[in-house]
């Protein structure tokens, strides 16, 4: 995302957010954003394991936000712990040139992707490669991306063979690829997945975006010439809506509405059950007035009248030495 020109910031009111960016020169930046009521403030400040690392290709931040990887031009990966910086991983020798990269949802791995078509996997907290992702010669994995729904342990790659291109996914668990499906059909240039996992979005070379329904593993909103012309640089979901931002050298950031159907909201939820409870209650009361709960049951031709309930009180004249015993 760096190398491109893109900028991302995601931030709260009233919060303070550090955000990395790639400075056109040879270092990455931390920048603090400050928002207070209308006042935004960009600061910024000296990152010191990042000074003179030269050109930064990509960048990805763990889900927790504990950790975050850099991979540069020139192969060199590292990861840190957010915000003590530590160092988990020195690689100056990962890749060729890395193509993108991915943190796992439980932070346990990183996946990264090269210029060449070659997929590492990472582990973090061992900081040791792990596992390169099978390939036939002829293709190029691109770019990729974890699951993020926290039930299904995949890995999405965009695979290139000749012309054509594929969605491929990987289980983490054995890390063997188990299927494959055309979605985009043109060179893809950027992944992206949303926070709760249900919907990939893909971005094409020539501006196109679709977003595929994770479950169904089908398309389910498509946007033609959205950056016309023009390579796709970043997409980014909204943690809210169902919204994605994209952007590209030409023409800047783009907002989208998806058009898929909405999510329900938390308090949706509670209405509905709260409107069950009421519901189940008024037919329970009519139920009861109009049958006869335990006693009223439907009487037979020579069937006796209910019992009434005062038989069932005890007679205050029978004593208690009456008993045989």
């Amino acid at each position: 995302m760096a190398s491109q020109g893109s900028q991302q910031v995601q931030c709260e009111p009233l919060t303070q957010a550090m955000v990395l960016l790639d400075h056109p020169s040879t270092l990455s930046r931390l920048f603090e954003l400050n928002s207070q009521d209308i006042d935004i403030k960009l600061l910024a400040k000296d990152l010191p394991p990042l000074q003179s690392v030269g050109p930064q290709k990509c960048l990805a931040f763990s889900t927790d936000g504990s950790k975050f990887a850099t991979g540069g031009m020139d192969g060199h990966l590292r990861i840190l712990q957010w915000p003590s910086l530590q160092v988990l991983l020195d690689e100056p020798r990962a890749h060729k040139s890395f193509r993108d990269m991915d943190i796992s949802l439980d932070s346990e791995f990183l996946v990264s992707t090269s210029i060449d078509g070659s997929a590492r996997v990472w582990k973090i907290n061992d900081g040791v490669p792990l596992v390169s992702l099978t390939r036939t010669s002829d293709e190029k994995i691109e770019c990729c991306r974890f699951s993020r729904d926290g039930t299904k342990p995949f890995l999405f790659c965009t695979v290139q063979k000749g012309g054509k291109v594929v969605t491929a996914v990987w289980d983490i668990s054995t890390w063997n690829r188990i299927g494959y499906k055309r979605l985009l059909r043109k060179p893809t240039s950027v992944l992206s997945i949303s926070l709760d996992g249900k919907y990939l979005a893909l971005g094409s070379h020539d501006g196109d975006i679709c977003v595929v329904d994770v479950k169904k593993m089908e398309i389910c909103h498509w946007s033609k010439k959205l950056h016309l012309g023009t390579c796709i640089s970043s997409i980014e979901f909204c943690p809210t809506e169902r919204v994605v931002i994209s952007t590209s050298n030409q023409w800047g950031a783009v907002a989208t509405k998806l058009s898929v159907p909405s999510d329900w909201k938390e308090w949706q939820i509670y209405l509905l059950l709260l409107g069950l409870f009421l519901a189940s209650a008024v037919l329970f009361y009519i139920i009861y007035e109009n049958s006869d709960s335990f006693w009223n049951f439907p009487l037979g031709r020579n069937q006796p009248a209910r019992p009434l309930m005062e038989g069932f009180v005890r007679d205050p004249q029978i004593s208690d030495d009456q008993s045989p015993w």
